[in-house]
């Protein structure tokens, strides 16, 4: 069925539950959405424009939905698929064809006219590296522990024995199978005679071991910032480890704290961020990443309604805030 004008276009999978809640605030307040998982092949139909001084206008066609590409007023950049090909092409036919959509059909929803992105996803891309953040975050006066970045075993070594106890993080989640078995990579406790010439194969980064009382997580929409205090009942280097031990509860965001992740922010150009922190045992927030696509449904009730009122708020005016 043919959208109203100027909807909200989001970018996800199917099953994408964070999602769901801003879609949902949407729909509540009569606001058009276009869902669709630009990634999955075939799903898609849609002819691009421009020219005669204009930009990109035409359709695009869900098998629910179809979107006039110039009445797009926001696009929620969420969790799409990695785009992909037909089974039935060979593996130089489907790199081929998995190019092109990328670059067509990825391209074209990159590139829609008097649109807001949130974010965009050259801005998600360009804020995904460690080591830019960790640059970022310390020319925005955010406190950073001690950290090395090295494929050199010797520098580990002694970087581990200077700044002890340290812990080994990855630089990107990715997936890792071990005899067929997908494993998660957590966030670990290294000493200096554990680490062996194996750290010669890829860069590795190590940094100093927080002693914290809790962890924070700060979804940044804008300019509102909500926080949430992560305890654990136990000793987890990363609370992700078991969810049946944690408890969340909304906690205010000290002024030098709230100004560094604004300056963070603008350095980035992003509109959406999860910021991760340790609260030290003397009161300090350290700074250990910033997701600029991170999941955020998982707090308090009460703090996840908050976030998804200001999503849909920047959504459904779709201009920056």
């Amino acid at each position: 069925m043919a959208t109203p004008t100027r909807p909200v276009v989001v970018l996800t999978q199917l099953d994408d539950l964070t999602a769901d809640h801003v879609i949902t605030e949407l729909h509540g307040r009569g606001v058009p959405v276009v869902r669709l998982d630009p990634g999955q092949s075939g799903t898609v139909t849609f002819s691009a424009y421009a020219g005669a001084g204009r930009a990109w206008h035409g359709s695009l066609t869900t098998p629910s939905r179809t979107l006039g590409l110039e009445h797009a007023r926001a696009v929620y950049y969420r969790r799409p698929s990695p785009y992909d090909a037909p089974a039935s092409l060979d593996g130089q036919q489907r790199e081929f064809v998995t190019a092109q959509a990328r670059h067509g059909l990825g391209g074209v929803l990159t590139a829609l006219p008097s649109c807001l992105y949130v974010n965009h996803p050259h801005r998600n891309w360009g804020a995904e590296y460690k080591p830019r953040q960790i640059a970022v975050a310390t020319q925005a006066g955010l406190a950073i522990p001690p950290t090395l970045i090295t494929n050199d075993p010797d520098a580990a070594r002694t970087f581990a024995k200077e700044n002890g106890p340290v812990v080994y993080k990855p630089l990107r989640s990715t997936e890792y199978r071990e005899h067929g078995d997908l494993r998660t990579i957590w966030v670990r406790r290294v000493g200096a005679d554990e680490i062996d010439d194996g750290v010669a194969a890829c860069p590795h980064l190590f940094q100093q071991l927080i002693c914290k009382t809790a962890d924070i997580r700060v979804a940044a929409v804008g300019r509102h910032l909500f926080a949430t205090r992560i305890t654990v009942d136990d000793d987890h280097l990363d609370w992700r480890l078991d969810y049946d031990r944690i408890t969340f509860a909304p906690v205010d965001i000290p002024e030098p704290v709230r100004d560094g992740i604004h300056a963070y922010m603008d350095a980035f150009g992003l509109l959406f961020g999860a910021f991760d922190f340790a609260l030290g045992q003397g009161g300090t927030w350290w700074f250990f990443e910033c997701n600029p696509n991170g999941q955020w449904a998982f707090v308090d009730d009460d703090t996840t309604t908050a976030i998804t009122t200001a999503l849909a708020d920047l959504l459904e005016k779709g201009c920056r805030a």
